[in-house]
């Protein structure tokens, strides 16, 4: 009996040193690089050691999730840990680079400057990943407008071990004499005689307060701030959103002295003219007075070059109305034309078509238009969440297996 025992362990010793190494850990899932540039740390520490740095678009290999946090493998075989406010699933990198290509047809309404570096956002929010940085002095076309409420990235707890822990109550001993209890609460008021009277139901189900009755003061609810933000494309096409107020259009001075303090949301230029030491171009442009609004402008004026005053004069104006981009303009006819997409009273849109004519102004069609012309956004930029991915098996089950399949 001693032989074929012994046979039996060195035969499992010998399977057991014929096994191959055990491979690298298992990917459940994969997702990509959010901002310019994500440093991977080897642990769940700010102060931890670097274990890689990734780019914008690299595709990662997810392996592990604990939180908000997530253990990523780069192709290069890095592992390390990121945030997964910092990453892209990949729908939403599918999405932001079919709006990169859709964008690259879109008209542009105007070129805006850059005074200082500013990121470039997958969507309109300060907490998405910013994978893209405008240098300043640059200038990028203003494409598309979206009115977004500001977000903030919610507090995540610190790990189990590092939460302060509360202290316990020492239990009381039982001999110890028990407290005195507290008196009875004394019995509750009664109701008013005429209680029925205060409140009469009305015909919709809401009761009526009759005089003498208390009123309880509702607080209202306060306001969400909101952000504008510009939809851009820079000249090597990438497209991304901004922030609005960084942006300033780049309109001539000349004609960007009479805004009057409103804020000039698209620009264009109406022909062009030669005669004398003048050589001008007529200016479209459009203005919001205050901003932080569902549509584009609210005003919209024609500037002509004047020969004998030597300075822009107004050839039309109009004031008071709802506009929405995109501004159209026509320059290759003998007349200039451009088109608005203005609201109506009922809220339906139009698109209005004018012409100009030397120093005059005409609208010559008007037509019905469907909403939807803004730009798509892309995809929330947060990684799939840990409970709509496969978890790991654990270590027992994966030998267990691997045992099974060697005996078999």
């Amino acid at each position: 009996m001693t032989l074929p025992r012994a046979a039996i362990f060195l035969l499992i010793g010998f399977l057991v040193s014929c096994s191959s190494p055990p491979s690298e850990t298992r990917s459940i899932g994969e997702a990509y690089v959010g901002p310019l540039t994500l440093l991977l740390r080897q642990e769940l520490t700010p102060k931890a050691a670097v274990s890689a740095t990734v780019k914008h678009g690299e595709k990662l290999e997810i392996l592990e999730y604990k939180r908000r946090f997530v253990k990523v493998r780069t192709a290069q075989g890095a592992e390390g840990w990121a945030d997964t406010r910092q990453l892209l699933t990949p729908e939403q990198m599918a999405g932001l680079r079919s709006m990169a290509d859709s964008a690259l047809k879109f008209p542009s309404q105007g070129a805006a400057t850059v005074f200082e570096p500013l990121n470039m956002h997958t969507e309109p929010n300060r907490a998405s990943p910013s994978f893209w940085q405008i240098p300043d002095t640059a200038k990028v076309d203003v494409i598309g407008h979206k009115l977004a409420p500001r977000t903030q990235a919610q507090p995540t707890a610190p790990p189990a071990t590092q939460q302060s822990r509360m202290p316990r109550r020492k239990s009381r001993d039982k001999g110890a004499p028990s407290k005195i209890a507290p008196p009875p609460l004394p019995p509750a008021p009664k109701p008013p005689d005429n209680w029925l009277e205060l409140s009469v139901p009305r015909e919709d189900g809401s009761e009526e307060i009759q005089q003498g009755a208390p009123k309880v003061a509702q607080k209202a609810a306060e306001p969400v701030p909101v952000d504008d933000w510009d939809l851009v494309r820079t000249k090597d096409g990438k497209v991304g959103w901004v922030l609005m107020r960084a942006l300033s259009m780049a309109i001539p001075d000349e004609v960007a002295q009479y805004a009057e303090g409103h804020r000039i949301t698209s620009y264009f230029a109406l022909g062009h003219f030669e005669g004398g030491d003048s050589d001008k171009n007529d200016w479209l442009w459009t203005t919001i007075t205050k901003g932080l609004e569902p549509y584009e402008f609210d005003s919209f004026r024609v500037f002509v070059w004047s020969r004998k005053h030597h300075r822009y004069e107004t050839a039309y104006i109009e004031r008071k109305v709802v506009g929405h981009y995109p501004v159209e303009v026509d320059n290759s006819g003998a007349v200039p034309r451009f088109s608005l997409i203005l609201e109506g009273d009922g809220g339906q849109l139009f698109r209005k078509t004018y012409t100009f004519e030397g120093y005059r102004v005409r609208m010559v069609n008007k037509e019905p238009y469907q909403a939807g012309h803004n730009a798509d956004t892309p995809a929330q930029p947060v990684a799939a969440s840990p409970q709509a991915v496969q978890k790991p098996r654990s270590w027992y089950a994966r030998m267990k297996d691997g045992v099974r399949r060697l005996f078999h």
